[in-house]
């Protein structure tokens, strides 16, 4: 190891290319050796961004797919990049868990690779932390999981398990790998509560339920199915006496804790790991103080007593599903499913006689009946959110590509279960073998029914029932002009999406003359821009005038964090919640310094009255100097007061008048002219004159506000006296001032303004105003239909040309089910790179009236549609989490499905950007003079 590494002082002479080098050596050397047990180190994304910015600069640009660490240390970034502070990972530690917890630094739950950090092989983070220190380190192991356990993955978030002890009341919070033995837990447990491994017995406590005695100590914990933030029973046993053998089979789990789906991150690492996240945050049901463990144990023989989200009322159909570990894409589709009136109906009453045991094509009915199974449980009144581990478990039987805790796309799934489901309800228990015929000039009528009979006689179930359809396939040969007519059964619809590549982004912008209030500004930017492009945007949107510019900021904790100077950032290291401020300075650089006003109040404790000091709040108010002469303290009272004057009181001090009166010092003797000259205007700029003629700070107009300038040894100076004498600032580009905001001074301003700050985009349902480039559902079908020529991979033979030619395509709807399912293709792919579309589809969800989009015109029947249910994904590509929106048809109220939590919705909020999989239901019309057959 220490041949590999660069001594600090080395470092010192090295340039960022051989930084570069160095580290993709590193990089490749540690992907070719990977192996389990092997350990990988977190670091924030935003460092790692501008190290690879650094050391890129003076290569030509490239892109960055994500492909692999060695790669990526051959990136390039045109501009001139300083050498990075130390490794700051502040940004990914919870300090508010980490404080309470027991296993040492906690990092947040909602991490994602990628976004949030990067994973670096051990060598490649010793060589970063030799050159720039910093911290904390956060070391994670590798190891092996999938189905046949080679799969290597990089356990990010460890098992955290709650000990509770009886019959000691004691309790306790761990932090263990999932691949650590029984016996380890054994151990680990008796060391933390003091006990001897002969006097406890460990139980499998999950959902706060007894399920199987934990003694098969060469077990791992991943085996034994332990999920994250589960409860584990620890008993003391007084007594030789032992837990008989019928206590140790495994119970149905039903748990009255609400989880929450976790990002999970697949982005390869070193070329082959990946890193997957075993974490679900979870809020468990926490014992109150009058609580104890006795009484949580007691609780478990009235489990409906516990919290989480029964049914409401007399309906069902209100029963959550626990997330098992990624499983929100399997949760969200079920529920749409579970939520098919016909389907509901069909599987609570007697569907066995129909189940196909011999199909060959089948899962001989298991996954059939595993799915009854869950449905009833789902619609069963006063039920508390249930585990779907059965159904999981036949799922990934049968379909192992679902199996672990890896994330899966919920459409997929949609297909697999469908199709599944099918077979194993066929009714029909031998298939005739039928050749179709070309239509050879039939009427398509006659040919469609024939093509629709074939295809009944071979498949005829409740799922060809109620969800296929049938569309009319044209094919033309661009040589002979053959024309090839099929008539094709379909489950679902996959509509194309336009791909939106700008991204929205909110800033506050601030006016630094003290004209007007902080405001917010949404934009619309490229998603790949930088930080030139949102400038002008900003300075478009805020009408920025002709001798402004705009300052960009980032603000933490009510500090600004950084400033966004240079034009070539790359807009992809800002956050969606990140908080970001604009402020409007004049055109002067020359001999000027910023200064920055902090806002503090006093904060007191909560228990008592003791005062806890001057803390940070709301958002710093930015503003220029001028330096040509010596700053007073006067010039800063001046600057600071024009800078709040938007935020006087009426009916205070000063009224707005005389606010508007003293917001531009009186004696800046250049009358700048803002007309067809294009001269640069001063008024906006503090002149160190200002005191000069007797006016100024000293101005009785003018009041004295607490401020305390922030020297270069970190000290602060009052500035509220002696406003004549000379401030000596700090050789930093930036004067730090705070404000000490009394209650007596808030009595005569309103800081409201200031203390909300909007994250660059919000998380969640997207608003009206922030959709962009809005697409609607009819669109999108049109653009499945259009003709249009195959893909060269899909090339037809042609049985006239007896060649395969490149044919133009059109499909037609011609036969459409009872309930139609819609899959919006957000997911695209390429040989180099996959991603998302993020644009928001309009789509009805009333009246979606297809009747002049079918094909088949001899049907006066109204082919009217309602939506009931949807799937949403929030998130980006291998991450994310699935959520469902149903509509109870008997309450006529649409509900939020977030795994076991489930909520209450407006009509309004089901139409969110992340819509991804449609479910619609014919509407019965009284014009059905003729049907159409299907």
């Amino acid at each position: 190891m220490a041949e590999t590494l660069i001594c600090r002082s080395r470092n010192s002479e090295l340039s960022p290319d051989e930084e570069r080098i160095i580290i993709r050596d590193i990089a490749l050397s540690a992907q070719a050796n990977s192996k389990e047990g092997d350990t990988f180190f977190l670091i924030t994304q935003r460092w790692w961004q501008y190290w690879i910015e650094y050391v890129n600069q003076d290569q030509t640009n490239n892109s960055y797919d994500g492909s692999s660490l060695a790669e990526h240390c051959d990136l390039a970034n045109s501009s001139a990049v300083k050498k990075p502070p130390g490794i700051d990972n502040s940004d990914l530690i919870d300090d508010a868990v980490s404080e309470e917890s027991s296993s040492g630094i906690e990092i947040h739950d909602t991490l994602l690779e990628g976004r949030d950090y990067v994973l670096l092989p051990q060598e490649v983070w010793n060589q970063l932390y030799t050159w720039y220190g910093g911290g904390p380190t956060l070391p994670r192991k590798v190891i092996s999981s999938g189905l046949s356990q080679t799969e290597l993955t990089v356990e990010v978030y460890p098992l955290r398990l709650q000990l509770l002890v009886l019959p000691i009341n004691d309790r306790s919070v761990i932090r263990i790998s999932k691949k650590e033995t029984v016996a380890h837990l054994h151990r680990k447990a008796c060391e933390i509560f003091d006990l001897q491994l002969n006097q406890v017995s460990i139980w499998d406590y999950y959902g706060r339920r007894k399920h199987a005695l934990m003694n098969d100590m060469d077990k791992t914990l991943d085996d034994a199915n332990l999920q994250m933030d589960q409860d584990i029973l620890i008993e003391v046993n007084n007594t030789n006496n032992t837990t008989s053998s019928q206590e140790n089979g495994f119970a149905q789990r039903e748990a009255s804790s609400v989880l929450v789906e976790p990002p999970k991150s697949s982005l390869s690492i070193a070329g082959g790991l990946s890193a997957s996240k075993g974490a679900s945050r979870s809020y468990n049901v926490e014992l109150s103080s009058s609580q104890n463990v006795n009484s949580a144990v007691r609780d478990v023989e009235h489990p409906f007593g516990t919290s989480g989200v029964t049914t409401r009322g007399s309906f069902g159909g209100l029963t959550g599903l626990l997330n098992l570990g990624n499983t929100c894409f399997m949760n969200s589709a079920i529920q749409c499913l579970v939520h098919t009136p016909e389907f509901a109906r069909y599987f609570r009453e007697d569907y066995h006689q129909e189940i196909n045991w011999q199909n060959p094509l089948g899962m001989v009915g298991e996954l059939a009946l595993a799915f009854g199974e869950l449905l009833r449980k789902l619609w069963a009144p006063g039920r508390t959110p249930i585990a779907p581990r059965p159904f999981k478990a036949k799922l990934a039987r049968f379909a192992p590509q679902f199996s672990g805790n890896n994330q899966h796309d919920s459409q997929e799934l949609l297909a697999f279960l469908l199709d599944g489901l099918h077979e194993d309800l066929n009714r029909v228990k031998h298939k005739p073998y039928i050749k179709s015929r070309d239509a050879d000039g039939r009427l398509d009528e006659e040919v469609a029914d024939e093509y629709w009979a074939n295809h009944i006689a071979r498949n005829d179930s409740i799922i060809v029932d109620v969800c296929q359809g049938q569309y009319k396939s044209t094919l033309v040969c661009p040589v002979c002009n053959k024309v090839s007519v099929t008539f094709d059964p379909f489950m679902y619809l996959s509509l194309p999406l336009q791909s939106s590549t700008n991204r929205t982004m909110t800033v506050t912008a601030f006016a630094c003359d003290g004209t007007t209030l902080p405001s917010p500004c949404t934009v619309t930017v490229p998603k790949q821009g930088r930080c030139r492009d949102l400038i002008q945007a900003l300075s478009n949107a805020c009408s920025l005038k002709h001798n402004e510019r705009i300052l960009l900021a980032e603000v933490r904790n009510s500090l600004i964090h950084r400033f966004l100077e240079d034009p070539l950032i790359s807009l992809s290291t800002i956050k969606d919640d990140d908080h970001l401020a604009a402020y409007k300075i004049p055109k002067i650089d020359k001999n000027t310094k910023y200064l920055q006003l902090v806002h503090r109040r006093r904060e007191q404790s909560s228990d008592s009255q003791i005062v806890s000091g001057w803390k940070p709040y709301g958002t710093p108010i930015v503003s220029l100097i001028s330096c040509d002469n010596p700053v007073t303290r006067g010039d800063i009272q001046v600057l600071a007061n024009r800078m709040l004057s938007p935020l006087r009181r009426k009916g205070g001090t000063l009224d707005q008048a005389t606010a508007s009166e003293t917001s531009t010092p009186k004696a800046t003797p250049d009358k700048c002219s803002s007309t067809d000259s294009g001269d640069t205007c001063a008024t906006n700029v503090v002149s160190n004159s200002v005191n000069k003629d007797g006016t100024g700070s000293g101005s009785p107009s003018i009041p004295t506000l607490p401020l305390l300038l922030v020297d270069e040894n970190n000290a602060c100076i009052d500035l509220s006296m002696g406003e004549d004498k000379v401030v000596k600032l700090s050789p930093s580009s930036t004067i730090l001032v705070y404000i000490d905001w009394s209650h007596k001074l808030l009595e005569k301003y309103d800081t409201h303004s200031l203390e909300t700050l909007p994250e660059v985009l919000k998380f969640g349902p997207v608003t009206k105003k922030a959709r962009t480039e809005p697409l609607s559902l009819y669109t999108c079908l049109e653009a499945f239909l259009r003709e249009e020529p195959l893909v060269p991979e899909d090339m037809w033979y042609c049985p006239q040309c007896k060649e395969r030619r490149q044919a133009s395509k059109k499909l037609d709807l011609w036969r459409l089910p009872e309930v139609l399912v819609i899959h919006l293709k957000r997911f695209s792919y390429s040989r180099s790179m996959k991603h998302k579309l993020e644009t928001f589809v309009n789509f009805p969800i009333h009246d979606f009236d297809l009747t002049n989009y079918v094909a088949n015109k001899n049907s006066s029947r109204r082919q009217l549609y309602e939506l009931y249910a949807l799937t949403n994904h929030y998130g980006s590509m291998g991450s994310g989490h699935y959520t469902a929106h149903i509509k109870l048809l008997d309450e006529n109220k649409w509900y939020n499905f977030d795994d076991s939590h489930i909520s209450s919705i407006s009509e309004d909020d089901v139409n969110t950007a992340a819509a991804y999989v449609l479910f619609y239901r014919r509407v019965k019309t009284n014009d059905a003079a003729v049907s159409n057959g299907d």
